[in-house]
């Protein structure tokens, strides 16, 4: 392909995901109501959150309908882009590449799906608990909301621990070796993170801190296979070398 048709089929592929955005964000606006009422339900709120002005309105529809319709067109657009490069890919490439795919969105959603349903009740209830009668309680959509994905979208990066671990093994940058030798410094930079972004108590801190710790020794884990997988193909190379 010239230039002119890799931009052209650069161009296709932006199209196809651009639609998918609009359509999912205008879908999304029919379910804006429900989906509301679904992520402030049960969760220590007297009566509804307020709003600031008119506006604080459309912001609230633009808000929730903009996140359901990123999570919807993500997916597609790392397809559209794997469609994009892989015939530049070997065939050794495009499997490892296809390997790395799914467990990068399946990790993501899970530290998600944690975030929103472990750590930011636990952190809100305690929050609200610390009122005790002193303060009128009044939540703002806009505050609520934005609390809410500081909260929530951190673990889903942070979930991604084991892809980027196994990738820098691949690397030759990290070694099992060498992060069972940083673990210690390891664990306690995880329990320091634990500790500030949960509330103050011995269970939430343990809610946060054992999953996390538990994330680190599953990239031990991965990082153990992945740099066992990656001698045997040094070691059949070298052979193959050898015969030659």
């Amino acid at each position: 392909m010239t230039l002119l048709e890799h931009l052209n089929d650069l161009r296709k592929r932006f199209i196809v995901v651009l639609v998918t955005f609009v359509l999912s964000f205008a879908g999304a606006l029919v379910f804006v109501r429900p989906l509301y009422r679904w992520l402030v339900n049960d969760l220590s709120i007297r009566g509804k959150l307020t709003v600031l002005g008119p506006t604080d309105i459309i912001w609230v529809y633009f808000m929730l309908a903009g996140v359901v319709a990123i999570g919807v067109t993500i997916p597609i657009a790392a397809w559209q882009l794997w469609v994009f490069v892989a015939p530049a890919l070997t065939e050794k490439e495009r499997k490892i590449a296809l390997a790395y795919i799914p467990s990068i969105f399946l990790l993501f959603f899970c530290g998600v799906f944690f975030g929103y349903f472990v750590v930011f009740p636990n952190i809100l209830h305690f929050l609200v608990a610390m009122n005790a009668g002193m303060f009128t309680v009044m939540f703002t959509t806009e505050k609520y909301f934005g609390f809410l994905l500081n909260i929530v979208l951190p673990f889903g990066f942070l979930f991604e621990l084991p892809v980027v671990v196994v990738f820098l093994t691949n690397l030759g940058i990290l070694t099992p070796a060498r992060m069972r030798k940083m673990r210690k410094a390891a664990y306690l930079i995880l329990v320091i993170l634990a500790t500030m972004i949960s509330p103050p108590d011995f269970v939430s801190h343990s809610l946060v801190a054992v999953p996390l710790l538990l994330l680190y020794e599953i990239s031990v884990t991965f990082s153990s296979v992945a740099f066992r997988r990656k001698q045997r193909r040094m070691r059949a190379a070298e052979k193959e070398l050898s015969t030659l």
